[in-house]
C-alpha cells in the first residue's frame, strides 16, 4: 500500500505546466470549478479559463460530472494546487481546425454571442469577430436582433499568435449569390419572357432583377414611344415583364426589353389603318425625297415629294415644316416591313373634287329650267383637269 501511494505521489509530481489531461468536474462554484485530474487535490478551473468569450457564471458552461480536457497552466506546489484551463485546450484545437477551414474555404456555423462596437462576436473555439461590413450584403444599421442568431461564416483572416480570427457572413452570401447567378445565366435564352423587379434606375436605363442576376433595360427598350428618363415610367421595386434580348455569360451582361413584351405600334396600326383611309398626322422629319409623318404613336409613314402637292415641289421644306399637322391618305400599308406610303396631294384633290361637286349641285338647283345643257365644267374649264 505504501508503495502504491509513493507511486501515485511520484506520478502527481510529474505534472508540468503545459500538460493536457482529462478530468471530471466534481464541483461547480460561482467563479470556478473543481476538476479531478488524478492529482492529490482537485485542480482549479477559474471562470476566466472556461471560454474565450465572457461567462457570467460557471454553471452556464459546466455541470458536475462533465468530462473535459484541461491544460495545466500553473502549479502551486506549496499549496498542492494546480490551475487548469479549458479554453487553452479548446483554442489549440480550434486554431488548427480554423487554419484548415481558412485554407479550404469551408463554411462554418456559429451563434452570435455578443454585439460590440464595429461588429459581432462569435465562439468558434476562440473569439471570432465579424466586422459590421461583413455581416450582410447590404448595410445594417442596428444589430440588436442578431444576438443568439446562428450564422454561416467563412474565415477571411487568421493569426493565432495575435489571437485574431476574422469571419464573414457576407462572403458566404456572395458565394451563394454567385452560384445562383451562374444557374440563372446558364438557363437564360434569347427570346424568353420573364418576370423581374426593378432594382435601380440610371440615366441610360433600368436594372431589373430576374432571379438573382440583374439585366439592363436600355432607355430605348422601355416603351415604344420616346422616354426621356426611366424614372418617368418606372420606380424601384416595380414588378415588370421583360424579354431577353441578348446574354453575354462571360461578362455576365444581360440585355432586356420591356417594350418587346407589349404589342408594338406597327401591330396596332395594322388593326387601325387600311389603304384609302384619310387621317391626321404630324410632320416629324423633312428629307430631300419627302416628309415623314407620324400617323400613330410611334409609327411614321412617308409622303414622297411627288405626293406633297398637286403643284411641282422641289423640296418638301417649300410647303411643309416639322411639327405641322396635315391630313394624309394611306396609299399602301406594309406593317411587316414597317412601311406606310402616304399622300397629302390625294387629300387635296379629294377635297377639291368635293368642293366642285357641292358647287355643281348648288348651281343646278339655282339654274332655271331653260332646257340648256350647260355644265359647271363648261363654265369653269380649269376644273376639268382635277385628278
Amino acid at each position: 500500500m505504501a508503495e502504491e501511494m509513493k507511486s501515485e505521489l511520484t506520478e502527481v509530481a510529474t505534472f508540468q505546466v503545459g500538460d493536457v489531461v482529462k478530468g471530471k468536474v466534481v464541483s461547480v462554484e460561482q467563479n470556478q470549478a473543481l476538476v479531478d485530474i488524478g492529482y492529490k487535490s482537485e485542480a482549479i478551473l477559474p471562470i476566466s479559463e472556461l471560454s474565450s468569450l465572457h461567462v457570467d457564471k460557471v454553471a452556464d458552461v459546466l455541470n458536475v460530472d462533465d468530462e473535459l480536457d484541461v491544460k495545466v497552466i500553473r502549479i502551486k506546489e506549496d499549496e498542492d494546487k494546480l490551475i487548469v484551463s479549458k479554453k487553452a485546450v479548446d483554442a489549440e484545437k480550434s486554431w488548427e481546425e480554423l487554419q484548415r477551414k481558412f485554407e479550404s474555404g469551408e463554411v462554418i456555423t456559429a451563434t452570435v454571442a455578443d454585439i460590440v462596437k464595429g461588429g459581432l462576436v462569435v465562439d468558434v473555439g476562440v473569439r471570432g469577430f465579424i466586422p459590421a461590413s461583413h455581416v450582410e450584403l447590404h448595410f445594417v444599421e442596428d444589430f440588436s436582433d442578431y444576438k443568439g442568431r446562428e450564422l454561416s461564416l467563412k474565415v477571411i483572416e487568421l493569426d493565432a499568435e495575435k489571437n485574431k480570427c476574422i469571419l464573414s457572413h457576407k462572403a458566404v452570401l456572395e458565394e451563394e449569390l454567385n452560384r445562383k447567378k451562374e444557374a440563372v445565366l446558364a438557363s437564360l435564352e434569347e427570346g424568353q419572357v420573364l418576370e423581374g423587379t426593378v432594382q435601380r434606375l440610371t440615366d441610360f436605363g433600368a436594372f431589373v432583377d430576374i432571379g438573382g442576376v440583374d439585366g439592363l433595360v436600355h432607355v430605348s427598350e422601355l416603351a415604344w414611344h420616346r422616354v426621356e428618363h426611366p424614372a418617368d415610367m418606372l420606380k424601384e421595386g416595380d414588378k415588370v415583364k421583360v424579354k431577353v434580348l441578348k446574354v453575354n455569360r462571360e461578362q455576365e451582361r444581360i440585355s432586356l426589353s420591356i417594350k418587346e413584351t407589349e404589342e408594338g405600334p406597327w401591330e396596332k396600326v395594322a388593326k387601325e389603318l387600311s389603304a384609302g383611309d384619310v387621317v391626321k398626322g404630324t410632320v416629324k422629319r423633312l428629307v430631300s425625297f419627302g416628309a415623314f409623318v407620324e400617323v400613330f404613336p410611334g409609327v411614321e409613314g412617308l409622303v414622297h415629294v411627288s405626293q406633297i402637292s398637286r403643284r411641282h415641289v422641289a423640296t418638301p421644306a417649300e410647303v411643309l415644316e416639322e411639327g405641322q399637322e396635315v391630313q394624309v391618305k394611306v396609299l399602301e400599308m406594309a406593317p411587316e416591313q414597317k412601311r406606310i406610303s402616304l399622300s397629302i396631294k390625294d387629300v387635296e384633290v379629294e377635297e377639291e373634287r368635293k368642293e366642285v361637286k357641292e358647287v355643281m349641285e348648288q348651281q343646278q338647283q339655282e339654274q332655271p329650267a331653260s332646257g340648256l345643257n350647260v355644265t359647271l365644267g363648261d363654265m369653269y374649264p380649269e376644273l376639268r383637269n382635277l385628278k
